[in-house]
């Protein structure tokens, strides 16, 4: 890894050291040409641009540039091929280094600087036992590979030496910069306010001196301990520091920054790649998933060679669609491969722009941010309340600029963490917030409607809203927000509130409710669309909201986005139409259209989506209910149905099975009762009496 970037390779631990030991069979001159490249990647790092162990690096860095040097020397010394039994002892240099590499890495990430500062100790202690493996390999060298020359001789004493005896320690500021942050938890315990002053002076030892920077090294303990419980690792001892660092860096963050420089640039290490020219041959455009339509932070290939991100196509899969999304071909396999050079550019494109890639994983976390119901320490409570109540009073009396920051800060608290959340709804955050969507600001009205979205996923936080009275302020957002992501967030929080009736019907009552989703459903970007097809979906309980959707034209809009190019918009469509048909007047809307109730039957022969067919085949036994023997008779006629419904019956879900026998049966029954009565025959003895 070059000495410029900061990144840690996809798929390995902050601090994990996963090494590849040399094949035995490995030609001696090859492991050598390897051993010496690797040796010169790792001598190019510079010790003084680290934030910490600076000087414990350095002696590292010293001993594998004389490493390099006798590596070199004994590749121009040898005269002959080295012999076989060199193997093992430049397999352990090649060990050492690959380990050396990766600690070096880590110590210079971005956005973990604080980190590395509180595992001083450890990443020491890895640094003495690399120095211990490079002198004991070179033990077990050949005499005649150590004794190639005069000068590898004497290269190898003086490594040797030093290895053993370099004094790798945590420096003495790393030291009191580690105090003087356990001393801010300490303070967070007993729920004190820190001086400003000394927050700035720790902060400022790690090399943190902006809101950008408190920004990413928050996003970075956060991914680590979203990491920790998505492995199920509740009960790690480092999720209390972890978490108690969190915090304080949020707290950090909130109080002593007053602007945020989130497009700081971020390019400016030497030899790292400027956004400019990342731009140049990469379309962001082809790096979004074709599901989501958001950047792939995690993308894989399918058997088609498609690439998604992994969470889209896995629960695209889960949702019982055995296609690819954009080929519309079988998958043959559900098994992914990692596109590496894919995130690769992505990555690059993040740090360019001056985003974290943490802060775009989102989705990855989804299962561990239930896990976050708590805090883990008393220091991590104690941080987030006092950041907690800074910000109402700024919500609540601040400037216009300030209410601005302060908007855009619960926004990142609330995104992933349960008991943020929580605390901002004790807070009384709630009302400050729904007074802020009315704001002439754009960027203030969107953070805020962004915040009542998370809160909105916290029970506490329905609740506030409802209570508050923000369910009208909601659904004109849906409909006049002056942004476009403003309008679909304000649509998801109707889909939070949905599943409570109680919530529904007050929705219900708000006269422009569900004809604002439907033209949102109608003239919405894909998100949406999608956000108000699920709200609807929830909406929807009784005859009076399915005849005011009727009314709004929703039985139109839904059919047209039956033919489209995306199955999930499809399914989704279908399982609204499902809904409508419950009630006769959504159904007699539903049966005006012949075309929609062809394209109904289509759709349960061609779609890929157990769901889908479960909702399809549901609609069409609620057609033939509400719409008698004339609709059953119709269906009758359409030949591509009866194959459908024997395949439910043979392939489908209990419940599609059931709906499919019975239509079955009706079919057959109304066939039966409209075909004419056989003729009588007279009895036999009887004359005929012919006119």
């Amino acid at each position: 890894m070059p000495p410029h970037d900061r990144r840690a390779p996809p798929g390995r631990r902050m601090l994990a050291l996963p090494t590849v030991c040399p094949c035995e069979a490995i030609a001696p001159g090859t492991l050598l040409a390897s051993l010496v490249a690797l040796v010169a990647e790792v001598a190019r790092h510079d010790a003084a641009a680290l934030p910490v162990l600076r000087r414990g690096a350095g002696e590292a860095l010293r001993v594998t540039r004389v490493l390099l040097a006798f590596l070199e020397e004994v590749r121009e010394a040898a005269a002959e091929p080295l012999p076989d039994a060199s193997v093992l002892g430049l397999s352990e240099l090649h060990v050492a280094m690959q380990k050396l590499r990766f600690l070096l890495a880590d110590c210079s990430r971005r956005g973990a600087r604080l980190w590395v500062l509180m595992n001083a100790d450890l990443v020491a202690s890895e640094l003495r036992v690399v120095l211990c493996s490079v002198a004991t390999a070179l033990d077990v060298l050949p005499a005649d590979v150590v004794g190639a020359s005069v000068e590898a001789g004497e290269l190898a004493r003086l490594l040797s030496q030093q290895a053993w005896r370099a004094p790798v320690w945590p420096d003495e500021d790393d030291g009191r910069a580690t105090r003087s942050v356990r001393s801010m938890l300490a303070l967070f315990r007993s729920r004190a306010t820190p001086h400003a002053e000394d927050a700035m002076m720790v902060l400022g030892r790690v090399g943190i001196t902006s809101w950008c920077d408190c920004a990413e090294e928050a996003a970075f303990l956060e991914a680590e301990l979203l990491d920790r419980l998505e492995d199920g690792r509740e009960n790690d001892n480092d999720l209390v520091l972890i978490s108690g660092l969190m915090a304080f860096l949020v707290y950090c963050r909130v109080v002593l920054f007053d602007t945020v420089d989130a497009k700081k640039a971020d390019a400016a290490a030497p030899g790292s790649r400027p956004a400019s020219s990342c731009a140049a041959w990469t379309s962001q455009e082809a790096l979004q998933c074709p599901i989501s339509l958001e950047l792939m932070t995690d993308p894989v290939t399918v058997t088609t060679g498609q690439t998604y991100d992994r969470t889209s196509i896995k629960r695209w899969i889960k949702s019982g669609c055995r296609t690819c999304p954009v080929t519309g071909e079988k998958l043959r396999s559900t098994q992914f491969v990692p596109n590496v050079a894919a995130r690769g550019i992505v990555e690059q494109l993040l740090l360019a722009n001056g985003t974290p890639l943490h802060e775009q994983q989102s989705s990855k976390h989804r299962c561990a941010v239930d896990k976050t119901v708590s805090a883990f320490g008393p220091a991590a409570a104690g941080g987030v309340r006092l950041a907690v109540t800074f910000l109402i009073a700024r919500l609540s009396r601040g400037t216009p600029e300030e209410q601005k920051k302060a908007t855009h800060e619960v926004r990142k608290l609330a995104k992933r963490n349960v008991y943020h959340r929580a605390c901002l709804v004790e807070a009384d955050a709630v009302p400050w917030l729904l007074h802020l969507v009315s704001s002439m600001d754009a960027s203030v009205q969107d953070n805020a409607i962004a915040c009542l979205l998370n809160l909105s996923k916290h029970a506490a936080g329905r609740s506030a809203l409802v209570e508050a009275g923000g369910l009208g302020l909601v659904v004109d957002a849906v409909n006049v927000a002056a942004k476009v992501e403003a309008r679909q967030n304000a649509a998801a929080i109707l889909f939070y509130l949905s599943p409570n009736s109680e919530y529904c019907q007050e929705i219900g009552r708000i006269p422009e409710a569900i004809p604002t989703l439907v033209r949102l459903m109608r003239d919405g970007t894909y998100r949406g669309r999608k956000n108000a097809l699920v709200s609807l979906h929830g909406v929807l309980h009784g005859a009076s909201s399915i005849g005011k959707a009727v009314t709004a034209g929703a039985v139109g809009v839904l059919a047209s986005l039956l033919p489209g190019d995306r199955e999930d918009l499809a399914n989704d469509a279908v399982a609204l139409l499902a809904r409508i048909a419950e009630q006769p007047a959504g159904a007699t809307a539903i049966l005006a259209s012949s075309e929609l109730v062809t394209s109904l039957v289509d759709f349960l022969g061609a779609s890929a989506s157990r769901s889908g067919k479960d909702h399809c085949v549901a609609l069409l036994a609620s057609l033939c209910l509400h719409g008698g023997d004339k609709v059953v008779a119709l269906m009758g006629k359409m030949t591509a149905l009866m194959p459908a419904l024997y395949a439910l019956i043979a392939d489908g879900s209990p419940l599609a099975n059931k709906k499919a026998r019975w239509l079955i049966n009706e079919i057959h029954r109304v066939y039966e009762q409209r075909q004419p009565p056989p003729p009588v025959a007279p009895p036999a003895g009887d004359r005929v009496i012919r006119v």
